[in-house]
């Protein structure tokens, strides 16, 4: 099997690298593609030896070319490299574990030129997901999951007849504010932010986490991975993060899959589906577990998650503009321009200001980030 990463220095890119590693007779790695951290990039393409590989800079680029100059290896960058990288023949599989929108166009290239996705970017489907799955459909594309939830629920549909399914339950760890009030909320600093208590992720995704925006985007994204409509995907705060998601059927019965918070185990099955590998990790001690509890969101001090469900239900142009807003405004609170809570300000903001496009094409979806990028700038910049 050969593979291309987009995000390959990021938490699940530097994961998929180690599914490689472990099978390394099975996998080829032909293709690379990271954001600016070129000390590891120059890392992985010395051990995989891919063909091409991307950094966002022409910069960066030309940096990197000076240090594997030794190596037969292209190094190419920006959007241009993105799309290099995705439609890259000898690929079999994309791996899109690149944070935010810029990951739709390298994703819509890439379903054109055939290959199957492994798809960690959530907001290609947040935003594009009316273009993408009749895409994907029309070019004969999988599109395997593998956000620890969504493939927990691809696996409890294994064997099932879509129809038949009643609802979604996609659990969620209620990250590391859970059971604090919205004035326990006010003062919260970023490193508080950044401690998740089950599981190991890149900054932008632990703040989502903690903000239950995360956990929004996804109910977005299992709406078109799924075909379902949101009055069936329900979150159910699990705390332990044991089990990663369930269907309930039309009969009453509940399909789950449990397992350890190990993101690997969604990324090798992506990449083997639909076989079964041998992956080393902790197992599961029910002894030991003793209990699994439950709770319901608390969508009025965790606002993200109910503004979600509206803006999902809006449809159009308006989960671009909470998605949008969203990346905006936790990369100024990772910065410490901003408190907590205005994330939460700041989503409302925009999504209050716009005048919503029905059907948008990939060109107003980008328009309308820029849009609220500009709108941004001038409110709190």
């Amino acid at each position: 099997m050969k593979i291309a990463v987009l995000g390959s220095t990021g938490s699940i890119g530097t994961q998929t690298l180690e599914v490689a590693r472990s099978y390394s007779e099975d996998i080829t790695v032909v293709a690379l593609a990271a954001g600016s951290n070129i000390t590891l990039l120059e890392q992985q393409i010395r051990e995989f030896h891919p063909v091409l590989a991307a950094v966002w800079s022409e910069e960066k680029a030309q940096e990197l070319r000076l240090k594997v100059q030794d190596l037969d290896v292209k190094i190419v960058a920006g959007m241009d490299g993105l799309l290099e990288v995705a439609t890259i023949a000898d690929s079999e599989i994309l791996v899109t574990a690149i944070v935010g929108m810029i990951g739709i166009q390298p994703t819509i290239a890439a379903i054109q030129a055939g290959k199957n996705i492994a798809l960690a970017n959530k907001e290609t489907l947040v935003t594009a997901g009316h273009i993408i799955m009749p895409m994907a459909k029309e070019y004969n594309v999988a599109i395997l999951p593998v956000d620890s939830e969504h493939s927990a629920i691809f696996q409890s549909l294994n064997g099932e007849r879509h129809n038949h399914v009643s609802r979604i339950l996609l659990t969620a760890s209620g990250g590391p504010f859970r059971g604090r009030t919205r004035e326990e909320l006010k003062n919260v600093t970023v490193a508080d932010a950044l401690k998740h208590p089950n599981w190991s992720m890149g900054q932008k995704i632990t703040i989502d986490s903690a903000t239950l925006v995360n956990k929004g985007l996804e109910v977005m994204e299992a709406k078109w991975l799924f075909g379902v409509e949101y009055d069936n995907v329900e979150v159910v705060v699990q705390p332990q993060s044991i089990i990663h998601s369930m269907v309930e059927y039309e009969d009453g019965a509940v399909i789950a899959q449990l397992g350890t918070p190990d993101m690997k185990l969604p990324i090798q099955y992506a990449l083997f589906y639909p076989e079964r590998r041998y992956l080393e990790g902790e197992r599961l001690d029910f002894g030991m577990l003793q209990q699994i509890t439950f709770e319901k969101p608390d969508m009025d001090t965790f606002e993200g998650l109910k503004l979600a469900y509206q803006v999902g239900r809006e449809g159009g142009s308006m989960p671009t503009v909470f998605n949008a807003a969203n990346e905006y405004a936790v990369e100024r609170f990772l910065k410490g321009k901003i408190a907590f809570l205005e994330i939460y300000e700041m989503i409302r903001t925009c999504l209050d200001a716009h005048t919503k496009i029905v059907n948008p094409s990939v060109e107003e979806i980008l328009q309308t980030q820029q849009w609220v990028d500009e709108l941004i700038r001038s409110k709190y910049d």
